[in-house]
């Protein structure tokens, strides 16, 4: 049996209570899940304090002395209760606030107990609150051991006994027992390449330090590990969908795509696109199509960088191979407006497309699902309506996903439900991605980049100003309306709300209509509450310049392009994260004017907040600002369906392990290299714990 997966409700101390307690807590069941749980940060606990002497808040003390005079306060029903700590020096308060009902008996009068915890000052004096007590043991290994690891904990775990130093203690029980049996998983030859401790000594050391260079070497080892076999996945997943999928072969480049090229293209290719574009990421989409093994390709460009006319040329190689073409969006306004583009820029092209969303008449509906399945269809432009069960392609050959994050991976996964051979999948965002992400979470696609603006925008200058210099901004907007221009004003909800002091967009719109009023200013509005047909009415307002300023919320953020929108005012706009912020800026800068982003926030901002109005103040460089964001929010979930959190690693981290993951990323393409099954002998270890790790485990990143 393997020692590893013993059940840790027999470990000593633990039980079939507090091992339910750790399951549902913790998701803890086995002593390697124990394992798996890494300290957070270490504290030093060799020192005993002296309860006269404490006077910070900012530290741990460690106290032993006697705990007398518990006391319930509240009536009828106690709400609280409080005790006094006891030492050679002097006394100190302690005081709970849960769990009482088990205090009264707890305490033996002259026992030594161990208060372990952060004071609290209150009324210029200080007590503890919640601290960890535990009868003094003389002979307790972990007092005067130095360095102790600090572990998640939850207040139910408390009151049931388990908080940090508890769990310090299970540690080394489970270490004690297993130490022996912890097995390699990475092969030899790669550990003394990497100068990589062994497994063991990691997981002793990451618990057990005696110094903070064992901390700093398991820290290394471990991390090392956990990105080694998620790059490993990534890969071999790779390598699965290049060797095992077929795809449609695209080997001709005919009258569409060379037509369009020659004759109809609505302007020159920017440098970035003609380098990028055209000569890379046109060529590798090509290749990848004429290969035979499916395309799975994620495009990313900022905001404005040109990526739908990639889209659009593409597609028009799938039309001259025979195949039909859909491009998929995450809203109807986005979907609308790439269908706005296809008309324009198709517009002297014999092509045959439609746009299908969820306002489609039926009987407009009906035409379309009969040309999608007879095949005269050739190109559909629509949102999820795309992937519904009545949606039949006769040889679909190419979908493209826009804003791909926004849709569930199941969703994107419909499409290869349509077709005998999955067809060719071309992904595109215009939320930059970090390296360090790119490489973990779209590890198993082939990623192409434009990166640059098309010549002749200005970047957007952005200003942080607070709700006092209202005068100010009006004084802007109409200085700008003066000029011909036309202005955004965003706001983060439509109406106002008892739980919240942000200003709504039915509250903004009012005060807009008072500082702007009629006939010699014309107002619009959009928002997530019209219908489509109202929405549309009030964008083209805008679009055709019969309103100066649109009143909207974040239905705008994408697919909206109006060159002569100039000004982009985000209210409450530390309500937004930087992706939001971004993709709004991006609004506006879209033609040749200087453009401008003014972000609105009160005085009351969080450290994030003040965090991403300087982020934005600073750059226009979106991959710097995917940067931020990604410290600051976390980037997902990249095996799952899940899209936002943090990714589940045990003790890697993207943004902080950017220096390794290269490295480790390196070291699995050359190990599959040279063992693409993983059968060599010396990799036998690394095998089973692959094996291990994701058995369980549906691959949805195959999907993209």
């Amino acid at each position: 049996m393997n020692l590893l997966q013993t059940k840790i409700a027999y470990l000593k101390g633990v039980g079939p209570k507090k091992a339910e307690i750790l399951q549902k807590e913790l998701g803890v069941s086995t002593y390697q899940d124990m394992l798996n749980q890494f300290p957070f940060r270490y504290i030093d606990r060799s020192q005993i304090q002296k309860a006269a002497y404490i006077n910070d808040e900012s530290v741990y003390y460690q106290l032993v002395g006697t705990i007398s005079n518990i006391k319930m306060i509240g009536a009828p029903r106690a709400t609280r209760a409080t005790g006094v700590f006891t030492d050679d020096s002097g006394s100190i308060e302690v005081v709970w606030f849960r769990g009482l009902k088990w205090l009264k008996n707890r305490f033996k009068p002259g026992v030594k107990y161990v208060l372990f915890g952060k004071a609290s000052e209150f009324n210029h004096n200080y007590n503890f609150v919640h601290p960890e007590i535990e009868e003094y043991d003389p002979k307790d290994p972990l007092i005067g051991e130095g360095l102790q690891g600090v572990y998640n904990t939850t207040e139910k775990m408390k009151d049931h006994g388990l908080g940090t130093r508890t769990i310090a203690k299970l540690q080394k029980l489970i270490l004690q027992q297993v130490y022996e049996y912890i097995p390699e998983t990475l092969p030899k030859a790669l550990i003394e390449e990497n100068q990589l401790i062994p497994r063991r000594y990691a997981y002793y050391e990451i618990h057990l330090p005696a110094n903070n260079i064992e901390i700093q070497q398991a820290t290394r080892r471990l991390k090392y590990e956990e990105h080694f076999f998620f790059q490993l996945k990534m890969l071999r997943n790779k390598m699965h969908r290049e060797q095992a999928i077929k795809g449609h072969v695209f080997n001709v480049v005919g009258d569409y795509f060379n037509g369009f090229y020659k004759n109809h293209l609505p302007f020159p290719l920017t440098n970035a696109q003609k380098r990028v574009a055209q000569k890379r990421v046109i060529k590798e989409i090509r290749k990848d199509l004429g290969s035979g093994h499916q395309m799975n390709r994620l495009l990313q460009g900022d905001v404005g960088s040109g990526k739908t006319i990639v889209a659009l040329m593409v597609m028009l190689l799938a039309l001259d191979n025979g195949f039909q073409a859909c491009l998929m969006a995450p809203t109807e306004i986005l979907a609308t407006q790439h269908f706005a583009t296809l008309q324009e820029q198709l517009k002297d092209m014999d092509i045959n497309f439609a746009l299908l969303t969820g306002s489609t008449k039926i009987a407009e509906r009906k035409k379309i699902y009969a040309g999608l399945a007879d095949g005269t269809m050739q190109i559909v432009v629509g949102t999820h309506a795309l992937i519904e069960s009545k949606v039949v392609f006769k040889n679909l050959g190419l979908a493209i996903i826009d804003e791909q994050h926004r849709f569930g991976v199941e969703q994107r996964a419909k499409f290869y439900e349509k077709t005998d051979i999955p067809p060719h999948t071309l992904v595109m965002t215009a939320t930059p991605i970090p390296r360090t992400l790119a490489m973990t979470q779209y590890g198993d696609l082939d990623v192409s980049k434009i990166d640059e603006l098309p010549p002749g925008r200005k970047p957007v200058q952005t200003y942080h100003v607070y709700n006092d210099d209202r005068y100010r901004i009006m004084m802007f907007m109409k200085q700008q309306i003066a000029l011909g221009r036309q202005i955004y004003v965003v706001y983060p909800c439509i109406k106002e709300s008892e739980n919240t002091d942000m200003i709504a967009l039915q509250e903004g719109y009012e005060a807009l209509l008072h500082d702007f009023p009629e006939p010699q200013y014309k107002l619009c509005v959009c928002h997530g509450r019209l219908s489509a047909e109202d929405k549309d009415f009030e964008m083209q307002r805008f679009i055709n310049r019969n309103a100066q300023i649109m009143v909207a919320t974040t239905v705008i953020e994408v697919g909206v392009n109006i060159p002569n929108a100039t000004v982009m005012i985000i209210e409450n706009a530390n309500r937004f994260g930087l992706s939001q912020l971004h993709q709004l800026r991006g609004r506006v800068g879209r033609g040749a004017d200087q453009s401008y982003c003014i972000l609105v926030t009160d005085h009351k901002l969080t450290a994030d907040g003040k965090t991403r109005m300087k982020t934005m103040c600073s750059t226009n460089d979106g991959f710097e600002i995917a940067e931020v964001d990604l410290e600051l929010r976390g980037p997902g979930e990249t095996g799952g369906t899940r899209q936002s959190g943090q990714i589940e690693m045990l003790i890697g981290d993207l943004q902080k392990d950017g220096a390794l993951i290269p490295q480790v990323r390196e070291a699995a393409i050359k190990l599959l290299a040279d063992d693409p099954k993983l059968i060599k002998p010396e990799n036998r270890m690394l095998r089973e714990h692959y094996k291990e790790l994701f058995a369980q485990t549906f691959d949805w990143s195959q999907i993209g």
